[in-house]
């Protein structure tokens, strides 16, 4: 597997007891048996790559508003607060994929195990 699911699974596996599951040619993030994002590969026929996450109340209206090429609102889950980011729409911003990623899994995580990746940056 090499592309935007390898480097997912690098940002991700670098995380405390993040574990990740194929679902056809979907791949889950979890933490502790939480889902916290999804790389998304033709979901529902689209014919795109994609990564959905949790992102803090209010953050995935506004990077769509920012960016709306390369961020979106996902179906089912947007009401939830989560935001996703095509992953086909040329060069990828991986330092930005992984900031949502940490803030997602903090998001996610139990509180001690959010606290060994160190205070939020910004």
């Amino acid at each position: 597997m090499g592309g935007p699911p390898s480097r997912l699974l690098e940002i991700c596996g670098s995380l405390p007891e993040v574990t990740s599951d194929s679902a056809g040619r979907h791949l889950a993030f979890e933490v502790r048996g939480k889902r916290f994002a999804w790389f998304l590969d033709d979901h529902h026929g689209d014919g795109r790559l994609a990564l959905t996450c949790k992102a803090a109340p209010g953050q995935n209206a506004a990077l769509v508003d920012e960016d709306p090429s390369r961020f979106f609102l996902p179906s089912y889950v947007a009401r939830r607060g989560w935001v996703g980011v095509w992953l086909d729409t040329g060069e990828v911003d991986w330092d930005r994929i992984e900031l949502l990623l940490h803030d997602s899994y903090r998001l996610t995580a139990p509180k001690g195990l959010a606290a060994r990746l160190g205070a939020e940056p910004g």
